[in-house]
C-alpha cells in the first residue's frame, strides 16, 4: 500500500482499505490478531505489558479533519473536530500512536465530557458505554516517509501497520486510527494470552 502521492507532504494521507478486500497473504499471521481484533485495543496492550501502560498526550485541540477522515466519518471536509494525538505506551515503550476525530457535532450530551479528556484513554472509555458499536476495519501500510506523523514520534524507515474505524457511540460518529510503531512487537502475546481482557 501507497501514501496519496498528489498532497503536499505535511498532509498526505495513509492508504487506508477494508481489511476484507485485502488479499489474505497481505497481512502477516503474527500481526493478523492485534489488526482485526475488534475488542479494546487498550485492554490488549494492558495485558500485553503487565499492566505497564500509560497514555501520553501529543496534542488536542479543534481542527478540520483530514480529507480521509472526514469521508469515512460522512462529514464535510470543513466541519470541525476534537482531534486528539496519543502514544500509547507498554512498559516504558510508546508502542502505538492513535489519532482520534471526534467531531463536535458528536460532542453533545452525555459526549460533551469527550471534548476534555485527560491521560485517559479514549478506547477505554468508548467500550465501557453499552450503546457503543464499532464500524468495519480499515487497515494501511504506512510507509513514514510519505505519511505525516509527528516528529516527537521519531525517525524511522520501516513501514508501520495500522487500522482504524468508526465508533458509534449513543449514534454519534468518532474516528480513532491507530498505527503500530517499530518498538511494539506482536509476537509480545497471542490471542490465547488475552481471553477475556476484551
Amino acid at each position: 500500500m501507497t501514501a496519496i502521492d498528489t498532497a503536499p507532504a505535511r498532509t498526505r494521507e495513509a492508504h487506508w482499505q477494508s481489511y476484507r478486500r485485502l488479499p489474505a497473504y497481505a497481512v502477516p499471521a503474527q500481526w493478523r490478531h492485534w489488526l482485526l481484533d475488534r475488542g479494546s485495543l487498550t485492554q490488549r496492550l494492558i495485558a500485553a505489558s503487565a499492566g505497564q501502560f500509560r497514555v501520553r498526550i501529543l496534542s488536542q485541540g479543534i481542527a478540520k479533519p483530514r480529507r480521509t477522515e472526514a469521508k469515512a466519518l460522512g462529514i464535510p471536509r470543513q466541519q470541525l473536530a476534537v482531534v486528539r494525538e496519543v502514544v500509547l505506551y507498554g512498559k516504558d515503550q510508546p508502542w502505538v500512536y492513535a489519532r482520534s476525530v471526534l467531531p463536535l457535532s458528536s460532542l453533545t450530551g452525555r459526549l460533551a465530557r469527550l471534548r476534555k479528556l485527560d491521560e485517559r484513554p479514549l478506547g477505554a472509555l468508548l467500550f465501557a458505554d453499552p450503546s457503543m458499536r464499532r464500524g468495519k476495519l480499515e487497515l494501511a501500510r504506512v510507509q513514514p516517509a510519505k505519511v505525516a506523523l509527528p516528529p516527537e514520534l521519531g525517525i524511522f524507515d520501516s513501514p508501520l501497520w495500522g487500522r482504524r474505524s468508526v465508533f458509534y457511540v449513543a449514534d454519534k460518529a468518532l474516528l480513532v486510527s491507530e498505527i503500530f510503531l517499530p518498538t511494539f512487537s506482536p509476537l509480545h502475546s497471542t490471542p490465547n494470552d488475552l481471553a477475556g481482557h476484551h
